[in-house]
């Protein structure tokens, strides 16, 4: 399949959306209710005029807001209904603006027989990867189809998009999580807020607010402040789509015996998924922590791992590119990092870093008519 790579942003377009209805966007054959609550958002002219919120439709079924503050400052985007931020752009000391998010865009797989085109495959850039699970049945519930719940700020300070999701009565699950993603001068947050609604039943939550950071090539990339900090070696994990990872990746890591298989050859007779998960979260029995010695650590290798220890700030150098990024964490206790390696050609699909504030190796427990609050921040040292 031949495919687009970009650092951030999408193809350019042809698009034609019409707004009938305040909350309604119209998708030719059908509508979908991307913006969900009755007077939380207006028409896309005021989103535009006063939020410094533009909306545009890919496809059927698809779209992107992009989020501009004013003044050749920081701009933001993400697609609807996936929820997926696939770019976020600061402004340098210099007074342009940097790429600091990796997206690959793949062309579409097929062409629907009604003359739908299908929207292309968009992978990397940041997103949630959740899964919500009822302690009495057992049955799960993940976050995957998103709407607009509020827009709010302005192109002179700052922009708030905030997205929900929720389970339907068929699933079991009564849960509801809302996506906040706020665009400042120099950061950007991306805020989970879930919800159990049960009276009897607690919800187990796991998973991860996980971003793939654009570098020139991990072999020039660098996690700062992780020394003393425990973690444990994983194999890779794709809950989602979104996740780019090479598909003959093994990790070797240099600091350990433990060879894992690429993800999709572990097992051959039973269910890959079931089977990564169970490695992710239990690991070999009798498995200890280890210790990073490194507190400038060099990612050039592959590796994926889950840190248990690392501070609330950690800092990506790329010395290729010449900037640097500081991920912050809220409310998860965890951080998992992947890198691909640095066999690969500069600036390509692959180059990346993959980092993200998780849940894996321990739920979130949410007791009955409670919530949990976590996130994620991208700040720019570099204005």
């Amino acid at each position: 399949m031949m495919g687009i790579i970009y650092h951030g942003g999408l193809p350019t377009i042809n698009v034609n959306v019409n707004v009938a209805a305040k909350n309604i966007i119209h998708w030719g054959r059908r509508k979908l209710p991307i913006l969900a609550a009755a007077g939380a958002v207006g028409s896309t002219d005021y989103l535009e005029r006063e939020c410094g919120v533009s909306i545009k439709e890919i496809g059927d079924d698809c779209c992107v807001m992009s989020m501009a503050l004013d003044n050749g400052g920081s701009s933001a985007k993400l697609m609807l209904p996936s929820g997926l931020v696939t770019s976020f752009k600061p402004q340098m000391w210099h007074g342009a603006t940097m790429e600091l998010l990796h997206t690959s865009v793949s062309a579409a797989a097929a062409v629907a027989s009604d003359d739908i085109i299908n929207p292309p495959l968009v992978q990397g850039g940041l997103s949630l990867a959740l899964s919500c699970q009822n302690d009495m049945n057992g049955i799960s519930w993940s976050p995957n189809d998103w709407s607009v719940h509020q827009v709010t700020g302005t192109p002179q300070d700052s922009i708030q998009i905030q997205l929900i999701s929720t389970s339907s009565d068929e699933q079991q699950v009564n849960a509801q999580v809302k996506h906040i993603i706020t665009l400042g001068r120099d950061a950007l947050t991306s805020e989970v807020i879930v919800s159990n609604s049960s009276t009897s039943s607690s919800i187990y939550l796991t998973g991860s607010a996980i971003c793939h950071l654009a570098v020139s090539t991990p072999d020039a990339a660098y996690a700062i402040g992780l020394q003393s900090s425990d973690f444990f070696i994983r194999p890779p994990f794709a809950p989602n789509s979104t996740i780019i990872i090479p598909p003959d990746f093994m990790t070797v890591d240099q600091d350990s015996t433990k060879t894992w298989l690429p993800f999709n050859k572990l097992f051959a007779t039973r269910r890959i998924e079931d089977d990564v998960d169970s490695l992710v979260r239990r690991g070999k029995p009798d498995e200890e922590a280890q210790e990073e010695d490194d507190n400038y650590k060099h990612l050039t290798d592959k590796l994926c791992r889950i840190y248990t220890s690392a501070p609330r700030n950690l800092t990506i150098i790329d010395r290729g590119r010449r900037n640097s990024v500081t991920v912050g964490r809220n409310g998860f206790e965890e951080v998992y990092i992947l890198s691909p390696g640095s066999e690969h050609e500069w600036y390509n699909k692959y180059s990346y870093i993959c980092i993200g504030n998780a849940a894996l190796l321990q739920p979130i427990i949410l007791k009955p008519q409670t919530q949990w609050k976590g996130g994620l921040q991208l700040w720019n040292p570099n204005s």
